[in-house]
């Protein structure tokens, strides 16, 4: 893969920041980038590599950093066999005051290089979420949502003290409480969950079998591999294709591989070469999808607003006419300039359909039909044809 814009370095060296917590005084004005190099792995220490991005740059940041697991000891099965578990340098900090002042650092300079209406997707299990949380927080994100992503296959509790750890959970963040268009596909996950809203508690496996990325002796070759079809979900609720999503802790590269096959860009942060290693590979090997295949499916919201008025202009319906619920149970009469007369009173489509139902709201696109042949049609299919001719 080339860089699609030059940077000014590749790699960037591990100093200042450690990922065990211990800090060094940052330069007042650290060298930045004035250009984003895309889909490229910067390997370096994650705090001085965030440092060295340019600000407002990016559209989508997914974090998965240590969870800071405070493993006493080695895990066993019942069989005595040792379970594969994150006991990895990288995992370890001093103390709760490291891991935060840690925490803060990447998350202030994350903070620095989203746009304005970027979002953050940060991953965590009970160890470390309700610290990060705090966190983003003080910082000033304002926090969508929390998602649950329940384990379909969790690794069970072998000493049988505690309940089955089945879940981890994403914390969903905006830059802050004013950024109101940040993106979100809501017709399209509604679409695509049988045209219901997508839930806060997502069901995936455990990474395993074929996408679990394996090095030289057959072992997994990153312990907290997740699964791609988590990257996906996430990538295709807030981002567009084109967009540039930013990992700072890129491990085997899933958010990479996610990015590629979805025709969105990456920028991805890893301090082990190894790691990167393995990442690269994997992303060269990904086949993107077809243009119409990811293209974002267009938003009610974003559609030209068409009065009701202009239904009337345009012959769909006639002043006179009368519409009804879909029960038929209640009526109105359409006025000359677009409101609907239910004695004794005058008012737009959804103001009556609210008042005959007693409701605060209506949607009265839906809620009113017409009678055409012996059947009833709402009035939204009258807006919908006008819209496909363009508004005429």
């Amino acid at each position: 893969m080339g860089t699609l814009r030059t940077a000014a370095a590749g790699a960037v060296a591990r100093k200042q920041v450690s990922r065990t917590g211990s800090t060094a005084p940052a330069p007042r004005n650290p060298p930045r980038s004035e250009v984003l190099a895309l889909d490229e792995i910067i390997v370096g220490d994650c705090i001085e590599a965030l440092r060295r991005l340019p600000s407002e740059s990016v559209d989508l940041v997914f974090a998965d950093p240590p969870y800071n697991l405070q493993l006493e000891g080695a895990l066993s099965r019942p069989d005595q066999s040792l379970v594969d578990a994150v006991d990895d340098d990288w995992d370890k900090f001093a103390s709760f005051a490291a891991y935060d002042a840690f925490t803060r650092d990447w998350l202030a300079e994350a903070r620095r290089v989203m746009k304005p209406n970027a979002t953050l997707w940060v991953i965590g299990s009970y160890h470390n979420i309700f610290r990060v949380g705090a966190t983003l927080q003080d910082l000033g994100f304002w926090i969508l949502n929390d998602i649950v992503w329940r384990k379909a296959n969790p690794m069970p509790n072998f000493r049988g003290r505690r309940f089955t750890n089945a879940h981890e959970t994403l914390i969903w963040a905006s830059k802050g409480q004013e950024a109101k268009r940040y993106t979100f596909h809501y017709e399209a996950l509604k679409g695509g969950n049988d045209d219901l809203q997508m839930r806060s508690d997502w069901l995936f496996p455990l990474c395993t079998g074929e996408e679990r990325i394996k090095d030289e002796s057959g072992r997994k070759a990153h312990p907290t591999q997740k699964p791609e079809a988590l990257l996906a979900r996430i990538m295709l609720s807030a981002s567009h294709p084109g967009d540039v999503v930013l990992d700072p802790f890129f491990g085997s590269g899933t958010t990479g591989a996610v990015a590629r096959r979805l025709g969105r860009h990456f920028v991805g942060i890893e301090r082990d070469e190894a790691y990167a290693g393995f990442a690269r590979r994997r992303i060269a090997a990904v086949e993107p999808l077809p243009e119409d295949a990811v293209a974002t499916a267009p938003a009610k919201r974003a559609e030209p607003r068409i009065p009701f008025l202009s239904i009337v202009e345009a012959g769909y319906v006639q002043p006179g006419e009368v519409l009804t619920c879909s029960a038929g149970r209640h009526r109105a009469t359409i006025r000359a300039d677009g409101t609907l007369h239910a004695p004794p009173a005058i008012g737009s489509i959804h103001k009556i359909g609210a008042l005959l139902q007693g409701l605060p709201a209506c949607n009265g696109w839906t809620f009113w039909h017409a009678e055409r042949d012996g059947s009833r049609i709402p009035i939204d299919a009258f807006r919908t044809e006008i819209r496909a001719r363009g508004g005429a």
